[in-house]
């Protein structure tokens, strides 16, 4: 496994082609894919705020399954670092210090405000 890590933001993994797609990508060990619990409830609350053809179980399942298949993909212990970042969006400071936290090489994201 390589030592390029990458931290998916909640704005690529809520549609669901694009996750598809940065999963299909973490499965091939070519980097190391990352992300939070905390990027995970922000991605889910916003799909089932547009989509109420969707269950809060059907997406947690998907929460569990992105989980089990990518190794080492939950990232934690960054939260003493969030208070001390100044960002323009205060509330993706949580991003960035998981992606320093996790030693990341990127932060996958279409928010150009971190």
């Amino acid at each position: 496994m390589t030592n390029f890590a990458a931290l998916y933001d909640a704005c690529v993994l809520y549609p669901a082609p694009l996750r598809d797609l940065l999963m299909y990508l973490a499965l091939t060990d070519l980097y190391q894919a990352k992300w939070t619990n905390e990027i995970h409830d922000e991605w889910i609350k916003n799909v089932l705020a547009d989509r109420k053809d969707l269950s809060k179980a059907l997406l947690e399942r998907t929460r569990h399954l992105m989980n089990s298949h990518v190794r080492d993909c939950l990232v934690d212990g960054y939260q003493d670092l969030i208070q001390i970042l100044s960002i323009p969006d205060k509330d993706d400071r949580h991003v960035l210090a998981a992606a320093i936290h996790a030693k990341c090489s990127i932060i996958v994201t279409y928010n150009i405000k971190i």
